[in-house]
């Protein structure tokens, strides 16, 4: 069977650039998906664990905010996991048939099974003893990512030991948690289930939360998780995990003597990261050309600005890639989304109808934290002047009638023009309104110009407007 292009991987860098070359460019349109369509994001990542968030964050508002917000008989309340087990498999099954009609409208054909690429127009898709061929024009790579099972540290395949994948299909909650990592998955899951009611600690190696964010967000998060009972131990070198008649327990040094010691729990949770998904991606016998497929030391496929492999023909996409001149490149799917549809224009001579430097990044904690654009302490390190205008959410009406705990909005902008060129929030619906400094980024606006825009009271977006006007 012959098509313009064929595309490796259903997630949302997958479908949709699947959906979008069909409907908009005319393309005849293979998609491969060897599990469930919506990838990792829809059954595994983003949409299950928000689920659980959801249902984490109203249990925990009405168990220590209800009598405040005037209800009787909130000690009483308690969380089914059954019956979240149930609600999330339901949000995950309506989205999946969602995407399902959106590919039948787009008229893309979809293969159930493992695809690999045999020739750098020909592609192999094997379900059991079904075999297809493909040949296409053009072969897109957007295989994602697996959780890091972190397999060289030792006891890491011991019973208790999960990581995001299975932590979100348990029946019970946890006693006592141990979260190996403190990156967006740890501190998410470690929001999650300390609500719920586990003893939650983390466990991790760099001294900040977020490595790649303003940090100002990892230390406010840090004194609120410590406030609700969430120990987090940072400077570690783990060492190994071991069996204990309660459970399992992290075996950890510190200091620069060394000493070690331990953290026991139920269950520990890797939440280190995430690897590239490109083990059986070559064919055994595939041509010489594609054997040489180039991939870096973790095993992400290289590509360059507009996504091109060095084999002329086949394009990758999303958590499995890396590359020089990728600056703003992040696992996240709206990034996987934004670069199939820049890898489209390419591929049919337009220019890209996304900025791909303006990147917003969101972490679903309690309170939700969001960012886009320069940090002001590496600007500062840099030598780059800029102003820094911050409000505190504190002061916002939406904020005090609604119980939110401590907050701030953070605008970085050009000392000299004015020109607003990162963002940094703390605050009740943070990831929602992120998206408005995204687009006075990506469209070079001020603070001035900001100011003109009007905002409603009382709402969160208000913060908004004062913190530009601060």
């Amino acid at each position: 069977m012959d098509y313009d292009i064929i595309i490796i991987g259903a997630g949302p860098g997958g479908y949709e650039t699947a959906a979008e070359a069909a409907s908009r460019y005319g393309m005849k349109t293979a998609l491969i998906e060897k599990r469930e369509l919506g990838g990792t994001c829809l059954n595994r990542g983003c949409i299950p664990t928000k689920t659980f968030l959801h249902t984490a964050e109203l249990y925990d508002e009405i168990k220590l905010k209800g009598e405040l917000l005037g209800f009787t008989g909130n000690t009483d309340i308690a969380v089914d996991m059954s019956h979240l087990q149930e609600r999330k498999n339901e949000v995950v099954a309506d989205l999946r048939a969602g995407v399902s009609r959106i590919l039948k409208v787009s008229k893309v054909d979809v293969f159930d099974g493992t695809g690999s690429i045999a020739d750098k127009s020909k592609v192999i898709v094997k379900n059991g003893d079904d075999v297809n061929e493909l040949t296409g024009r053009h072969i897109v790579i957007a295989t994602g990512s697996k959780p890091d099972r972190q397999e060289d540290l030792p006891g890491t395949d011991l019973p208790g030991v999960v990581t995001s994948d299975e932590i979100l299909d348990l029946d019970r909650v946890p006693e006592s948690l141990a979260i190996l990592g403190g990156g967006v998955i740890g501190m998410e899951l470690a929001s999650v289930f300390n609500a719920l009611g586990s003893r939650v600690s983390v466990l991790k190696a760099s001294s900040k939360i977020f490595n790649n964010m303003d940090a100002e967000l990892g230390k406010s998060l840090k004194m609120l998780m410590k406030k609700r009972g969430v120990e987090i131990k940072s400077g570690l070198s783990i060492k190994r995990i071991e069996k204990t008649d309660r459970g399992v327990a992290c075996v950890y040094s510190t200091g620069d003597d060394e000493t070690i010691e331990r953290e026991e729990a139920e269950m520990i949770l890797l939440a280190k990261g995430r690897l590239a998904q490109t083990a059986g991606l070559i064919e055994d016998n595939a041509s010489e050309a594609v054997k040489a497929l180039e991939l870096d030391a973790r095993g992400r496929i290289m590509v360059d600005e507009h996504f091109c492999t060095n084999v002329e023909g086949i394009y990758a996409i999303g958590d499995c890639i890396s590359g020089d001149n990728l600056t703003s490149h992040a696992q996240l799917a709206h990034v996987a989304t934004a670069e199939g549809r820049a890898l489209l224009a390419y591929i049919n001579n337009e220019n890209p109808c996304t900025d791909l430097n303006a990147v917003p990044s969101c972490i679903y904690t309690s309170p939700e934290i969001a960012s886009v654009g320069a940090d002001p302490d590496k600007c500062k390190e840099e030598g780059r002047a800029v102003s820094v205008k911050k409000y505190p959410m504190g002061a916002n009406g939406k904020s005090v009638l609604t119980a939110q705990e401590r907050g701030f909005i953070k605008v970085i902008a050009e000392e000299e023009t004015g020109r607003v060129i990162g963002a940094s929030m703390m605050c009740a619906r943070a990831t929602d309104m992120i998206s408005v400094f995204t687009e006075a980024i990506v469209n070079g606006l001020t603070l001035e110009e900001m100011q003109k825009v009007m905002f409603p009271h009382p709402t969160f977006c208000e913060g908004i407007g004062e913190a530009v006007r601060r």
